[in-house]
């Protein structure tokens, strides 16, 4: 006889993720809804108790003769799109900030500005660089030993603290949602007043998956698996022998190997230990019970209370987070999973409980023994692909409450498949099907408060995937690619009736979109043959204004090259103001800043800047800023300061 076991890996298709539960304020949790999307419900466990059974089973079930089903997943790509601010102080320069998804919720990077200041953190190191001066007026280091080179880390700042939240392990980690070393995530809160100080730690268990800020607070969200030690075995176990006693193991582990636990340090180096309650625990009703996510809460403005990070938390995984001012939204990417084909004996062995870590018996086959039946082994059934959406609202301080669950077909590319507008949250997939052979992808309509399904549209793209999504206002636009590449806009304005409106179809394919002036879309991505092959970075500008015949009115392209922006738009750097673009070249000639001019009718090339260093690969530009009439372009050497007009260098800022 065969059994067929499924594992599986938490994706991100390219991490980030999060969570999210029912308050224990929050009140009784609304009726469950059903939809023809399959929305589901978040329950809050009622006590350790009811925890503990509801885990333990959930958990067993997906045992392999390896442990938890877990494998390491591929890197996920966040997104985002810039805004611009201007401080209230004359005397402090107007200034870019970091490129957001949404205007006033911020996200975390390596490099922060508010005019008068450049902050940034860097193997460890966070520096504040005075932008008069263009000196290094401050500086912290917050590992220890020789922890610090290669650490990713990035930063919120909000008036005179910063939160340095610190990934650790390998550069590799970054952006992979829930998967750094456990134990080594760490947020640091610094004081920024004068010499830079440490006013609290934060050690939550498990890894970091990302965070919004909304005004000075701050929602952090990790990912935590049980604290269940397997037995290891002798390699004449069978697989099936295995995944028994790993059952049986985690059926007798108490409630406390899944509650997350949370260490604080203070200023004065007191430890404060805590876990969260498992009142504060919640679950949809279809779960793992192999990982926990954490949503910790820190209003910058006040430090670390006596509430601590007044954390909740959902027994379920997740990779994709988006926030809007008073919304969390947390998505589930569907699972890779694969058949494993366990052998096992044809008689089992006597019903005993061998101690860990001791070979079953072997019983060997007699003439007498039944023949082993020659049935072929049931094909393994594929799990729906599917994504699931949770929103919790964020509108009041303290710990976010609960407020509807959903799913929707397919896989999301990134947060930008995501936008929630005049009550409704749009949702772009694409759904690929279980042989791999034909895809297509769709715009899914949910009321907000419910996300049961209001209206979609599909057929976008057959046999293509979504490359990039963006949602700008009751207007959707989507590039879907194969060989070539459709740019389709989206009418969104009736929920329940979505359409597609025009389509423009061109070669190669644009990573990501962002809106440029009135009736412009802006478009990063490569530049393709007819017959799908990648030739290099190409920079393009739509004319949207005919909802019904986009098209593109400009075209940049660089031969050989690729940028961080494509998957990253953090490093990306638009300023309507002048129409100014910065975004990261790379290429075998020279490695920059590739600088832009984009205006109603083209894009042009103006300049590269380039950092100094022979290393190549270590002076590639990471992220651009204007301040003043100024750009700071940040590399992994330093930051350098050009004009903004002639290009000419105006400094250079070593940072190691």
């Amino acid at each position: 006889m065969k059994t067929l076991i499924r594992t599986a890996a938490t994706v991100a298709a390219l991490a980030t993720a999060a969570v999210a539960c029912t308050s224990t304020t929050a009140g009784a949790p609304p009726k469950p809804r059903v939809s023809s999307l399959g929305a589901i419900r978040l329950v809050a466990y009622t006590g350790c108790d009811d925890l503990l059974s509801g885990l333990r089973e959930h958990a067993a079930q997906r045992v392999t003769p390896w442990g938890f089903d877990n494998v390491m997943p591929l890197a996920y790509m966040e997104d985002s799109a810039r805004s611009v601010t201007a401080n209230a102080k004359t005397s402090t320069p107007e200034h870019s900030t970091t490129n957001v998804h949404e205007a006033g919720v911020d996200e975390p990077d390596v490099v922060k500005t508010d005019g008068d200041r450049v902050i940034t953190v860097k193997d460890g190191v966070l520096r504040i660089i005075d932008t008069a001066t263009r000196k290094v007026t401050g500086s912290l280091k917050l590992t220890e030993g020789e922890n610090g080179p290669g650490m990713p880390a990035d930063l919120l700042v909000s008036g005179d603290r910063a939160l340095v939240l610190m990934r650790g392990g390998d550069i590799m980690y970054k952006r992979m949602a829930g998967f750094a070393p456990p134990g080594d995530t760490r947020y640091v809160l610094v004081d920024l007043s004068g010499a830079p100080k440490v006013l609290s730690t934060i050690k939550p268990q498990g890894s970091y998956v990302d965070a919004r800020m909304v005004g000075s607070t701050v929602r952090l969200v990790t990912r935590s698996q049980p604290d269940i030690a397997f037995p290891e075995f002798k390699e004449d176990v069978s697989e099936a022998e295995r995944v028994k006693r790993n059952q049986a193991v985690v059926r007798q582990a108490p409630a406390d190997a899944w509650l997350p636990k949370i260490e604080i340090t203070d200023a004065s180096g007191a430890v404060r230990k805590d876990s969260v309650k498992c009142e504060r625990i919640s679950h949809p009703a279809d779960y793992t019970g192999t990982s926990l996510l954490t949503v910790h809460t820190i209003d910058l403005a006040q430090g670390v209370t006596a509430a601590g990070t007044d954390p909740i938390s959902l027994a379920a995984d997740g990779d994709i987070v988006y926030g809007t001012g008073s919304s969390l939204y947390v998505a589930s990417n569907p699972r890779w999973w694969m058949p494993v084909v366990i052998s096992e004996p044809a008689v089992e062995t006597p019903a005993t409980t061998p101690s860990s870590g001791d070979a079953a018996p072997a019983v060997e086959p007699t003439p007498t023994d039944p023949p082993v039946s020659d049935t072929p082994a049931p094909e393994p059934t594929i799990p729906p692909e599917e994504t699931e959406v949770h929103r919790f609202d964020i509108g009041s301080p303290g710990a976010p409450s609960y407020v509807a669950s959903g799913k929707v077909p397919g896989r999301l590319l990134n947060q930008y498949s995501l936008s929630e507008y005049d009550g409704h949250l749009r949702v772009a997939t694409t759904l690929t099907s279980p042989d791999g052979k034909t895809s297509s992808s769709a715009v899914y309509v949910l009321k907000a408060d419910t996300l049961a399904r209001t209206g979609e549209v599909g057929g976008l793209g057959e046999g293509e995937r979504i490359y990039s999504v963006r949602f700008i206002g009751p207007v959707g636009y989507c590039v879907t690619f194969r060989q070539v590449d459709p740019l389709y806009t989206l009418d969104l304005r009736d929920a329940a009736a979505p359409k597609v409106t025009g389509e423009l179809k061109i070669t190669g394919y644009s990573a990501y979109l962002h809106p440029g002036a009135e009736g412009r879309l802006i478009g990063i991505g490569q530049e393709a043959s007819e017959k799908g092959r990648t030739l290099g970075t190409q920079v393009s500008l739509f004319d949207v204004s005919d909802p019904a015949g986009p098209r593109r009115l400009s075209q940049l392209f660089q031969k050989d090259s690729g940028s961080t922006a494509e998957w990253d738009p953090h490093a990306f750097l638009y300023w309507p103001k002048t129409g100014l673009a910065v975004i990261p070249l790379y290429q075998q000639t020279e490695s920059g800043g590739l600088v832009l001019k984009i205006d109603d009718s083209g894009v042009t090339k103006l300049g590269m800047i380039k950092h100094p260093g022979k290393d190549e690969g270590q002076t590639g530009i990471e992220r651009a800023l204007v301040i003043g009439d100024s750009i700071w372009t940040l590399s992994y050497d330093g930051i350098q300061v050009n004009d903004a007009a002639t290009l000419a260098q105006q400094a250079w800022i070593p940072l190691r």
